[in-house]
């Protein structure tokens, strides 16, 4: 296995600082917890403007609780960013309410062009996303026109095109391993730390971009290690996209997904969770009995031993989705052009999928769709 992690450029002081005052902004655009009998009537609000505007809401599991039961509720979907996309080309709906980060958007809308895409909130960002600007990452890869392009779904509409393949989690691995047995060199993007877990997996020789999880790159080996000290009967599950001194610490390495899976086919009762803890709403719902633990992403004079929440994916509430419903606002819009260069690469991943009869269309339920992200990363 040959890598090669600082062959990506830096990003520049000024990009990281543009990066800093998005999730500064993001944490001050925090929805305000609603009163339960004002969120019950807003709730009812969004249950009937969906039917009326033949509208279906799709949320990703990092999303606030009561936006995923909403979706479940309705007929929606909960998944990962390119099962949200799936559910939503297959639904029958015009209008299709994207409840995640922007990247999550414009993949439902490269999927959709006929139908109208919305967010709660379009400036909604994703780190990865935001440290792979196109025009850098172009450059990089016209530097090394030897090698296949991979990048990740989380990624923009513009570097999407710019690759050969897009992979999510059902099948990135796999289509590494395949281009590697066809003796192709590859550049990954963005997340160095998946890179590098796909890298070992399978031996291919990468190029990676460093981008990194805002959540996932922020977990701590040390802490982790005195958590474990603490709990030595619980077993440790962690994201791929955290740095290799904590997945060397896992039980567990996978997706959002293979790590809920793991709750219910593992004989322990305490679970350590290194990744958004969005998820544990849906984990708790599933195994009531069960104690899930939060891995340490905070040092040691820190205010905060765990603060693993996307801050983004945060900005996303209720009154935000009805505001959608209400004034067609948050609308996702990109030209023909550039979301026919975006499909190719996706629709390249969905072909080989299907040779492969993997599974790549969710049904909204995440345990029954768990095989479909058995292997690395959700978005």
């Amino acid at each position: 296995m040959n890598t090669y992690p600082y062959d990506a450029p830096v990003l520049s002081a000024d990009k990281r600082i543009a990066i800093q005052t998005g999730i500064d902004y993001a944490k001050a655009k925090l929805p305000a917890d609603l009163p339960r009998s004002e969120r019950l009537q807003v709730e009812a609000n969004i249950k009937q403007l969906l039917q009326e505007h033949n509208a279906v809401l799709v949320a990703h599991y990092y999303v606030d609780p009561f936006i995923q039961d909403l979706a479940l509720a309705t007929g929606g979907c909960v998944g990962d960013s390119l099962e949200m996309a799936r559910f939503g080309q297959a639904h029958s709906a015009q209008t299709l309410i994207v409840a995640g980060v922007r990247f999550m958007g414009e993949s439902a809308k490269i999927l959709s062009m006929e139908k109208t895409v919305l967010m709660p909130d379009l400036e909604a960002e994703c780190s990865l996303d935001l440290g792979c600007p196109v025009d850098e990452f172009s450059a990089f890869c016209d530097a090394h026109p030897d090698r296949t392009v991979v990048v990740y779904a989380n990624t923009s509409a513009a570097v999407k095109a710019r690759a050969d393949w897009v992979v999510t989690s059902s099948v990135g691995i796999d289509i590494v391993r395949h281009l590697h047995e066809q003796g192709e060199k590859i550049i990954w993007g963005p997340d160095r730390h998946l890179g590098k877990y796909i890298a070992r997996e399978t031996g291919a020789d990468m190029l990676l971009w460093q981008g990194s999880c805002l959540v996932h790159n922020e977990f701590k080996a040390t802490e982790l290690n005195q958590l474990k000290a603490e709990y030595p009967e619980a077993k440790v599950l962690v994201h791929p996209e955290s740095p290799d001194s904590v997945v060397a610490l896992a039980d567990v390495v996978g997706s959002t997904s293979k790590l809920l899976q793991s709750t219910y086919e593992l004989d322990a009762d305490t679970f350590i969770v290194a990744t958004d803890l969005g998820i544990l709403h849906e984990i708790q719902k599933r195994s009531p009995n069960k104690r899930f633990l939060a891995a340490p992403t905070a040092g040691e004079s820190a205010s905060c031993k765990s603060c693993a929440f996307c801050p983004w994916m945060a900005m996303n509430g209720l009154l935000g989705i009805e505001q959608c419903l209400l004034n067609k606002s948050g609308e996702v819009t990109l030209s023909e052009e550039l979301a026919a260069a975006a499909s190719k690469p996706l629709q390249r991943m969905l072909d080989f999928a299907a040779a492969k009869k993997q599974r790549v269309t969710a049904s909204g339920d995440i345990v029954k769709d768990r095989a479909l992200f058995n292997n690395v990363g959700a978005a």
